[in-house]
C-alpha cells in the first residue's frame, strides 16, 4: 500500500517541482538548499529568507511583459515598482535595487528609507518614487524634501481633494502627480467603493477644477488597484475597462498624462496545486489597454506595476520542529509546534491566508492527519487550512523521531504585521532569522540577520531593564 508521506505527496500533486526537490536521504530542499542542514546548523524555530527568489521574480515580469508589448506591438514603456509595505528591510532592498527598478511608497517613513537608498547610490535621479496612500503632515514634508532636492521623478498619487494644496504649498517648483481612482470592491465585502483614491465619476471634473489651469502641477499619471489583486474573474476584467475609459476621457483632456499604474496584485504561489498563467494575464491587460486607445486614436500609456507580494513573497520561509502530540479525543490531533502562529505567521489566523506547507524529514514514514498548534494560550493559534482540506497531513509523530516541517513563500508582511523586534503575544520570542544568497559560482552563503529573542530584549521593552 502506498502510506508513506512520500506517497501522499506525489499522487496529491505534481512533484518534485521547480522550487521543492528531495536530496538522497528524502529530505526536503527549496531551491536546493537542504533544510535539514539549516535545521542542525541553526536550530528552530527560524526564519529565512532565500534573497536570489527576489530578483528571480523581478525578472520574470519584466520579460512577461516585454512579450506582451512586443506581442501586440505596445508602443510604450514598462516600469517595474517594488512596494515597500511588503517589506521594508535593508536586505530586501539591496537585492530588490540590483534589477533597475523603481519604487512605491506608502506612508511617511518610507521616504526616510528612500533618502537612505539614495545615500547608498541605490536610487538615483533616475528612479521613480510613486508616493502612495493617505498623506498627512509628515508624509507631505518628506515628499518635498525630495522634489524641493530635485528628485523630480517623485510622483505623489493624489488620494483626496486636500493633498494638492497640501503639496503645493510644501514644494517650491512645478511638479508631477498621479491620481489613484477608488475602485469599487468586489461584490461580497460589506462596503461598495474603496476608501482610498478618487471615485471615478468625480476624477474628470477633479481634474477641470484643480488641474488644468494650475501653472505648479502636471498630471503624468492615473493609478489603479484593487483589494483582491490582479485575477482572471469577470469583476476584475471589469474594473479595468472602467479604469481605462478614465484614462481615456481624462487623457483626451490632458495632454501630459501618459502614464497608467495598475498596481500590484499577482498571486504567488500557496500549494502545490497552484496554477496561474501570468503571461496570458499580462498579455490580456496589455491588449485591453491598446484597443481602448487605439479606438480613441490616443497614444497607449506607459505601464506601472507595484508588486509587492509577487516580488518577496516567494523568498520567504519557517522552519519548525513539532515539540509533542496532544490527543484531545478520538479524533483530533494536535501537534504543537515550537513557536507561535501569531508571532511568527500572523496572516495564518489574521486572514486565514494559506502557504505551502510541508514535512521537511521523515517521508519515507506513514502519515497521520493531525492539526497544528502554537505555543501561546490562545484558541486561534492554529493552522488547519492546508490545501481547502481541515486538517494537514504530516509524518506521524514519533517522539524518538523528531519532526520538523516547513512554511514557504511567506516572505511578505509577516514580519511587519508580526511587529519585529517587538513584543509579541504570550510573550513568545520572535524566531532567529538567516539570510540566504549564492555567490556568482552559485555556492550558497548564509548569515544570521537577528538572533532569537531573550527574555532581557522582552523586559527592555516592557520597562524593567532601565538605565
Amino acid at each position: 500500500m502506498n502510506t508513506k508521506y512520500f506517497d501522499l505527496i506525489n499522487q496529491t500533486f505534481y512533484f518534485p517541482q521547480e522550487e521543492f526537490t528531495l536530496n538522497k536521504e528524502n529530505q526536503l530542499q527549496f531551491h536546493n538548499i537542504d533544510l535539514m542542514q539549516l535545521v542542525e546548523q541553526y536550530g528552530t524555530p527560524l526564519k529565512f529568507t532565500y534573497l536570489p527568489q527576489i530578483s528571480n521574480n523581478i525578472s520574470k515580469a519584466k520579460s512577461w511583459f516585454r512579450k506582451a508589448m512586443e506581442k501586440n506591438k505596445y508602443e510604450a514603456k514598462y516600469y517595474y515598482c517594488y512596494c515597500t509595505k511588503s517589506s521594508h528591510f535593508s536586505f530586501i532592498m539591496n537585492e530588490v535595487f540590483k534589477n533597475n527598478v523603481h519604487i512605491e511608497t506608502s506612508s511617511a517613513y518610507d521616504i526616510n528609507i528612500v533618502e537612505n537608498l539614495i545615500a547608498q547610490g541605490k536610487i538615483n535621479k533616475g528612479t521613480y518614487i510613486i508616493c502612495n496612500g493617505f498623506k498627512r503632515e509628515q508624509y507631505i514634508e518628506n515628499i518635498a524634501r525630495l522634489l524641493n532636492s530635485g528628485y523630480n521623478k517623485t510622483i505623489p498619487i493624489i488620494d483626496n481633494y486636500e493633498e494638492l494644496d497640501l503639496l503645493q504649498e510644501a514644494i517650491n517648483s512645478k511638479f508631477k502627480i498621479g491620481i489613484r481612482i477608488a475602485a469599487e470592491e468586489e461584490p461580497k465585502f460589506e462596503f461598495y467603493t474603496s476608501r482610498l483614491g478618487i471615485g471615478y465619476k468625480d476624477i474628470v471634473p477633479f481634474y477641470r477644477k484643480q488641474i488644468q489651469e494650475n501653472k505648479q502641477v502636471e498630471l503624468k499619471m492615473l493609478h489603479f488597484f484593487i483589494n483582491t489583486g490582479i485575477n482572471d474573474t469577470a469583476y476584475y476584467w471589469n474594473e479595468l475597462v472602467k479604469c481605462i475609459k478614465v484614462y481615456v476621457a481624462l487623457k483626451k483632456e490632458c495632454p501630459t498624462l501618459d502614464s497608467l499604474n495598475i498596481g500590484g496584485g499577482f498571486p504567488i504561489k500557496n500549494s502545490l496545486a497552484f496554477e496561474f498563467d501570468y503571461q496570458y494575464m499580462i498579455d490580456e491587460i496589455v491588449n485591453q489597454i491598446k484597443i481602448s486607445c487605439d479606438e480613441a486614436e490616443i497614444d497607449v500609456p506607459h505601464i506601472f506595476t507595484e508588486f509587492g507580494s509577487f516580488t518577496v513573497g516567494e523568498s520567504g520561509g519557517a522552519i519548525y520542529q513539532i515539540l509533542y502530540q496532544k490527543k484531545q479525543n478520538d479524533r483530533e490531533n494536535w501537534n504543537m509546534i515550537d513557536s507561535s502562529f501569531i508571532t511568527t505567521l500572523p496572516d495564518t489566523w489574521a486572514i486565514n491566508k494559506r502557504f505551502v506547507m510541508l514535512a521537511v524529514n521523515r517521508w519515507n514514514d506513514t502519515y497521520e492527519r493531525v492539526l497544528l498548534g502554537g505555543l501561546t494560550c490562545d484558541s486561534d493559534d492554529y493552522y488547519n487550512s492546508e490545501q481547502h482540506m481541515n486538517a494537514v497531513y504530516l509524518p506521524k509523530y514519533n517522539k524518538e523521531k523528531p519532526l520538523y516541517i516547513g512554511f514557504f513563500n511567506t516572505g511578505a508582511y509577516q514580519e511587519t504585521i508580526g511587529g519585529f523586534g517587538g513584543l509579541h503575544h504570550c510573550l513568545i520570542p520572535q524566531p532567529k532569522h538567516i539570510l540566504i544568497d549564492r555567490d556568482e559560482n552559485g555556492i550558497l552563503a548564509t548569515e544570521v540577520f537577528s538572533e532569537q529573542q531573550t527574555s532581557d530584549d522582552v523586559l527592555k521593552i516592557l520597562g524593567y531593564h532601565k538605565k
